[in-house]
């Protein structure tokens, strides 16, 4: 069987950042608008009034200081409250297939590469543009890849999921070269109205490029083992389809955009993944103290602080577990990705590390890797 490893990354962000303060000036206007609006309803009890946001309450909740997104002027609008990215003609690349060309053409040149080297491309991702042509075959015609692609969507682990489809196409024999990317416009399923998660997630593209070790770089990473788990739960949903025109009462229902019990998710990932890990470890011989660095999903600060101290057996420091969720916010599957890309390059020959992810779903994955010379 071959041995699959990750020849490098790349990564593209959108050039405007969103601040806080930002974000909750155009709330709190938001509230006041509607509570005036509603207020004959608020004061006959039929509604409550909607209740200010904070910088303060975003900062404990999450860690969150700031995120980037493709739009900022929609968003920050009291009277829009959503970006707004205008319709591209057929004959014009997609927004999304753009941010992930961007984001593998960084990955292609750290490795040495050309597009006609790559043999297939997987788009991995929360939300796709549109149902089909695949945004993965529109990638590779963008680039000039050879091969087949595909679209795969497993919430915030697609990107650890597609890793792993990537390396067992490496293992099998069914490909030497395979490029996976990540492009997410989270801002576009976040409801900025809804106080308890309008801050939550952020823009960003990433790209990883797995290879059969014998055609790899120098420097690279040696996937020592990947793991993948799921569990249903409806505490983190959208239920945004193309089934929602046949059923029009429900369009523009908060459920329509993210919604999630935030609590309960925080009580039920934490030990799932924690143990999760634990037991990854234990299959592959190896103990928390051997590893160099965690990148972890960047979603919750509070989440990352007690998955990593239960792995580790003591609290991680920044160097142990870095964090990139205070700039960049949820970036969904590009979290972690961006954690590894941003947060490795100290690495000397040996040192081990993980990439994990989890989310909606529920949904896991683990990827062991180890810096070769």
């Amino acid at each position: 069987m071959k041995t699959a490893v990750i020849s490098a990354t790349g990564l593209w962000t959108p050039p405007n950042s969103i601040s806080n303060q930002e974000l909750v000036d155009s709330y709190n206007a938001w509230a006041d608008n509607w509570n005036a609006a509603y207020a004959a309803e608020i004061g006959a009890g039929t509604f409550d009034p909607k209740t200010h946001s904070s910088v303060e309450f975003i900062e404990k909740a999450s860690g969150i200081k700031s995120r980037y997104v493709v739009d900022k002027e929609g968003i920050l609008d009291p009277g829009t409250m959503a970006p707004r990215i205008p319709e591209r003609p057929n004959e014009q690349i997609s927004v999304l297939a753009e941010m992930a060309v961007f984001a593998a053409r960084d990955a292609l040149a750290r490795a040495g590469r050309k597009p006609e080297d790559v043999d297939a491309v997987i788009c991995a991702a929360s939300n796709m543009q549109r149902a089909y042509p695949a945004m993965a075959v529109e990638v590779q015609a963008a680039l000039g890849c050879s091969g087949f692609a595909f679209d795969m969507n497993v919430a915030c682990s697609s990107a650890t999921f597609g890793i792993q489809t990537a390396a067992d196409f490496i293992r099998s024999g069914s490909a030497r070269s395979v490029l996976m990317v990540n492009p997410e416009i989270c801002s576009g399923h976040l409801n900025f109205t809804d106080r308890d998660s309008h801050f939550i997630f952020g823009d960003v593209a990433t790209a990883v490029l797995v290879e059969e070790e014998s055609i790899a770089p120098a420097g690279h990473w040696k996937i020592l083992g990947t793991k993948l788990k799921t569990e249903f739960s409806n505490n983190i949903r959208n239920n945004f389809g193309f089934l929602n025109r046949a059923a029009p009462e429900g369009i523009g229902a908060p459920d329509k955009l993210f919604v999630q019990e935030g609590r309960k998710v925080f009580r039920e990932v934490v030990p799932m993944v924690a143990n999760m890990i634990g037991e990854h470890l234990t299959e592959l011989g190896l103990e928390g103290s051997d590893l160099r660095r965690m990148w972890l999903h960047q979603a919750n600060a509070n989440m990352n602080r007690l998955i990593s101290s239960k792995v580790l057996g003591h609290e991680a420091t920044d160097d142990e577990s870095p964090t990139v969720l205070d700039t960049y916010a949820n970036t969904s599957s590009a979290g972690s990705i961006i954690a590894f890309h941003k947060h490795s390059e100290d690495f000397a020959a040996g040192d081990k590390g993980l990439i994990c992810s989890f989310g909606a779903g529920y949904s896991a994955g683990t990827v062991f890797v180890e810096k070769t010379a």
